[in-house]
This record gives structure tokens, sequence and C-alpha cells, in this order.
């Protein structure tokens, strides 16, 4: 079965209209959910809504409201909120391009694919803007308006096609000043660093998403089978936990296998190196004025 449409309409550029269709592309149906289920009859809980002093509420009675103080609301209706939504409008404008590392992850909320309508100017237009996009680096930003929400979006090449990412707004991220207030500024010594870089280095591999599991995930699927064929669960692994680390320059060493590169013992040598000691200037003019006194005594001599 096809995947529903999340959004259809048309990405506008100038006076270039290509006709899209937008899906979801990821899904959240591969995690497990559970019921909550009354034990002595094995029948799952259901949930009433209920009013303090009042009892059970018909349907026809409960309406959307926002707190405005403790115990406060402005009571909103469907007809009042049918009135703000905007209009479904069809068209994705692409107002900005930005080069694509611009768009900080921590923005990003939600990935779509977009495939072009089965229209031979259409696909032809959209691999133009695919390749356009790739050429320049750039991603294109806009708004598209779906199920009553104004989505702000990035456009950006992937693979054969292109996906939008909707994007959260500057106001609905918190800022990291006070998160990372307690980092210490000062730079880390040549000699860490260079391990820990080399570190990073010999792990270097190709992303392959294929590679990567969720051990949770396995863990609840293999004990919920276990328990449908009536055995005992098969033994998980369990990542083993590091010690505290106190000796950072001997963990790291003890991670590269004691042997530190070429470019390591490097920087460690001009670590350690101590800088040429001057002179202090008391006793560099003591010494020049020692050496004028003996000039003159030896010309007095001669």
């Amino acid at each position: 079965m096809a995947a529903r449409a999340y959004w259809q309409g048309q990405i506008r550029l100038a006076l270039v209209s290509i006709p899209v269709q937008v899906f979801p592309a990821t899904k959240s149906a591969a995690r497990i959910s559970f019921n909550q289920i009354h034990k002595p009859s094995g029948k799952r809980i259901r949930y009433q809504k209920v009013v303090p002093g009042v009892g059970e509420a018909a349907a026809e009675d409960i309406v959307k409201g926002y707190e405005v103080e403790k115990g406060k609301y402005v009571l909103i209706t469907e007809d009042e909120i049918d009135d703000v939504k905007l209009e479904a409008k069809k068209t994705l404008d692409l107002i900005q391009f930005v080069d694509a590392n611009e768009v900080e992850f921590l923005y990003i909320d939600k990935p779509y694919y977009v495939s072009p309508e089965d229209d031979a100017t259409a696909g032809e237009a959209y691999v133009v803007l695919r390749e356009a996009l790739k050429a320049t680096g750039k991603v294109g930003i806009g708004h598209i308006v779906a199920r009553g929400h104004s989505n702000l979006v990035a456009l950006r090449p992937s693979g054969k096609g292109l996906m939008i990412e909707t994007l959260r707004y500057a106001d609905e991220v918190h800022k990291p000043d006070a998160y990372f207030a307690e980092v210490p500024d000062a730079k880390p010594e040549p000699e860490l660093l260079s391990l820990a870089e080399e570190l990073i280095e010999r792990k270097v591999k190709p992303f392959d998403p294929k590679a990567f599991s969720d051990p949770y995930e396995a863990a609840l699927r293999e004990l919920i089978e276990a328990k449908v064929e009536n055995r005992p669960p098969e033994s998980i692994d369990e990542p083993q936990i590091g010690a505290k680390v106190i000796d950072l320059m001997e963990a790291l060493k003890k991670s590269v296998g004691g042997k530190a590169s070429t470019s390591t013992k490097k920087a460690a040598a001009s670590a350690k190196k101590p800088a040429a000691k001057k002179a202090p200037a008391g006793k560099s003019s003591a010494k020049s004025g020692s050496a004028k006194k003996t000039s003159s005594r030896g010309r007095r001599a001669a």
C-alpha cells in the first residue's frame, strides 16, 4: 500500500513551478509500544474523562482551554480555531538559499521525501533543481502550510531525489549558554589533543545506518518472544560502563595501544621543550659593566 502524502503542491523558484508530493521519511511502527492491562482480568484499561466533583463529562461538553494562570483558563471552541487556521497554501516558495552546513542540526525537526508528480516536464525541472542545489552546496528555505499549520522547511538534495526537513523556529530552541557555562575555557595540552585525534582517525569509516540497531528494542522483543513461547529469555550482553577516568593521558595512551604516532610525539616534544631563558636585566648590566672595567684596566696597563 502506497504511503499517504503529507503534502501535495508545487515548488516554485521564480517562474518555474514543479508539482510534487511530500511523504514522511521515518516510521514509528518499528518501535514497541505497550498498553496498560488490568492484571486480575487481563483486560485493557480504558480512560474516562472525569470532572472533579461533577463526574464523567459528556463529549459535547468538552472544549479546549488555555491556562492563563493557575486554575484559570481561556476557553476556545473548534469553530474559533478553524477561523484562524491558515489556508492550505499549495506552494512552497523558495524565498532564500543558504549554505548546507548553516542549518544546524538543532533546528531540524522531521525529514520528508519529495517526489515529482508523474509528469515529464515536472521530472525534468525536478532533476535540474536537484543538480543545481548539489553544484552550489546550498539548501532552499521556505514555508509550507500542512494541516492548518505553517512549517518552515529546508529543501536539500538526497541521492536521486530531494527532501525537505521541517525546521524549528528560534523561539522553540533553548539557548546553549546556561548548559555550557561550566565548560573550561583553557585549551587542551597538545599531546592530549594529538592522542585524541589519533584515536578518532583510527575509528573513521563510512557511515552505514544498517550497521546499527537498538539494543534495548532487541532486548524487549526477545523478552516478549520468550514469554509467548513460555521459555526463559536468552542472555543479552550489557554494555560495560567504564570507571571514572582519573588520568586522561594514560587512558588515551592505552586507547591507542600505548604507541603514539610521530605527530603525537612531535606535539609532546613541542609541549615539553623549555623556552630559552633570558638573563635578568640587572645581571646583564652588571656583566656589561664588568667587561668595560676589564677593558679599561687592560688599556692602562698597556
